[in-house]
């Protein structure tokens, strides 16, 4: 009997069967599929074609909005530049015109805004999904000097963060569950957590640029479902490196902290698309956190990158742990 497999992301070793058993690289194609890898990279010449697919399930509200940021934020986390978007919509019976419209609106606004032509797509109503899905596809261009893929850290390479753990998590906790938080949380504290999808935000390509400009960022990364705490497991997987990680260092907002202590949930394993993950020389890390601040971006140095042998270790008060990695993101806890 085939075992059914749990929700959420696929466990590494299954992946990693599957991608070298079942996918190709080699000729043109620079960057493939791989375990931490955020987009394809395919050689065009004097530019190269980044290419990323990502769907939003687990959202309606915006889920345009989110369609278009997560899938530029792949073209940003590999040093390009998103500038082409295609969208396949499957609604639900129940959908009408309005409906699709309203996440065709959303997309479009989207693109805009970060200067992306919304190009093509698929659009049709089913009765395989039961609320709107949307399928991502984004297209950019990177200079090879620019290329940073999540496997390209090197052993000493500082670990740094960018603004704070579990972003996206936080909006969906207080968008989804207002009506439930209301009766333990501020009023004021669930709507500054439900704007977290747009104040600090979900976008990393603003922050991708800058740290892709620096010679000394070798590999940048950013981290969706599993959080934080996962997507540093990717970077490291990626690159064949170990990885010690400072938890105290690890930046919490006190929104985010007080949503997860009442569901019981680690930010550390949360959706965490807003924060993006960079590996840099220890010597130009202050300077590369001095660059991000100065135009806006909170940083921190989180950890270090290590020999693969050293293993991958999580430090909080002085205790010392295995990092943990949470295949099944821990909202898939509070909304199953």
């Amino acid at each position: 009997m085939t075992m059914s497999l749990p929700l959420g992301k696929i466990d590494p070793e299954i992946l990693n069967k599957l991608i070298g058993d079942y996918t190709q690289r080699g000729g043109r194609v620079l960057v493939g599929a791989g375990i931490g890898e955020d987009a394809a990279i395919i050689d065009m010449g004097e530019v190269y074609l980044v290419a990323k697919t990502d769907p939003i399930t687990h959202v309606t509200r915006e889920i345009g909005y989110y369609a278009v940021h997560v899938n530029a934020n792949d073209i940003g986390a590999m040093g390009g530049k998103p500038l082409w978007f295609l969208a396949t919509l499957l609604m639900p019976a129940w959908s009408g015109v309005q409906e699709i419209e309203k996440i065709f609106s959303q997309i479009a606004g989207t693109c805009r805004a970060l200067g992306v032509v919304y190009c093509g797509g698929h659009t049709e109503v089913t009765s395989s999904v039961n609320n709107p899905v949307v399928i991502g596809h984004m297209l950019g261009e990177v200079k090879a000097r620019h290329l940073k893929p999540s496997s390209g850290a090197l052993k000493g390479d500082a670990l740094v963060m960018t603004k704070s753990a579990a972003i996206e998590g936080t909006a969906i906790i207080a968008t989804e569950k207002a009506d439930e938080l209301a009766a333990f949380l501020p009023n004021e504290t669930i709507l500054k957590a439900q704007n977290y999808l747009h104040n600090p935000g979900i976008s990393v390509v603003k922050e991708a640029g800058i740290a892709a400009a620096f010679e000394e960022v070798h590999a940048l990364h950013d981290p969706t479902e599993g959080g934080i705490a996962t997507g540093i497991f990717e970077m490291a997987t990626a690159s064949h490196l170990g990885v010690a990680v400072y938890e105290d260092a690890i930046p919490v907002t006190e929104e985010t902290r007080k949503l997860c202590e009442h569901y019981h949930v680690s930010p550390l394993g949360t959706f965490a698309s807003g924060s993006l993950i960079i590996a840099v020389s220890r010597e130009a890390a202050d300077a590369l956190i001095r660059s991000l601040t100065k135009q806006g971006i909170p940083a921190a140095r989180i950890g270090e990158l290590l020999d693969e042998a050293a293993g991958m270790s999580l430090t909080k008060g002085g205790v010392t742990r295995p990092l943990p990695v949470y295949h099944q993101d821990e909202l898939s806890r509070i909304f199953g």
